[in-house]
């Protein structure tokens, strides 16, 4: 594996998805071939795994396991492809967020998801992860007034600290990879937390 692969963290709102772009350009800007991707999603079967995931009814456990279904997917072939080829791929969301929601949020156990990822993703991982961490009252508020809510993000405020609690309890458990971006500034200001982040990685 040649490529390079960095996920981008964070609770509904916390704005992770709108510094995407301007990642993807500054790689594109060193000469990088970037690829974009998402979970849950990123193929066409982890697409429609996506739908039912966020829209219809189903048990914790359920969910958990659509979300890997999808994930080792991904995995297969849009990711390990992606590296292969030597491209930088950038996620919107990966293994974290499985510990942080379904874990966290909905209290599945850690040894059951530390299995799952075992099994799915193999030796795949992101070699940066962006973690945007933001109250969840201001998430909150920025989610209300920017679409209609999904089916997890319907969830109270006491999820969303749950959810919260377990992407820090993550970053103290793997401080090289996940760095923590505060995400409660505007634009400019998280955009600027996170160029000086790329720019100690990958200045040289």
């Amino acid at each position: 594996m040649t490529g390079r692969f960095i996920s981008f963290e964070g609770i509904d709102g916390a704005g992770k998805s709108t510094h995407i772009q301007a990642v993807a350009d500054w790689f594109r800007a060193r000469g990088d071939d970037v690829q974009l991707s998402r979970e849950p999603g990123g193929t066409p079967l982890a697409e429609s795994l996506r739908s039912l995931v966020l829209n219809e009814p189903m048990g914790s456990l359920t969910e958990l396991l659509l979300m890997f279904a999808g994930r080792r997917d991904h995995v297969e072939t849009v990711i390990r492809p992606a590296l292969a080829a030597g491209r930088t791929l950038l996620c919107d969301r990966f293994t974290d967020a499985s510990f942080a929601y379904q874990g966290g949020g909905r209290g599945l156990p850690l040894p059951v998801l530390e299995t799952l990822a075992d099994w799915v993703q193999e030796d795949t991982e992101p070699e940066l992860t962006l973690w945007f961490d933001l109250p969840s009252a201001q998430a909150a508020a920025r989610r209300a007034g920017a679409r209609e809510a999904d089916r997890i993000e319907q969830q109270d405020l006491d999820f969303f600290d749950r959810v919260r609690g377990a992407y820090a309890a993550r970053a103290a458990q793997a401080p090289q990879r996940i760095v923590r971006i505060d995400a409660s500034g505007s634009v400019d200001e998280v955009g600027a937390q996170v160029l000086a982040v790329l720019r100690q990685r990958y200045s040289s």
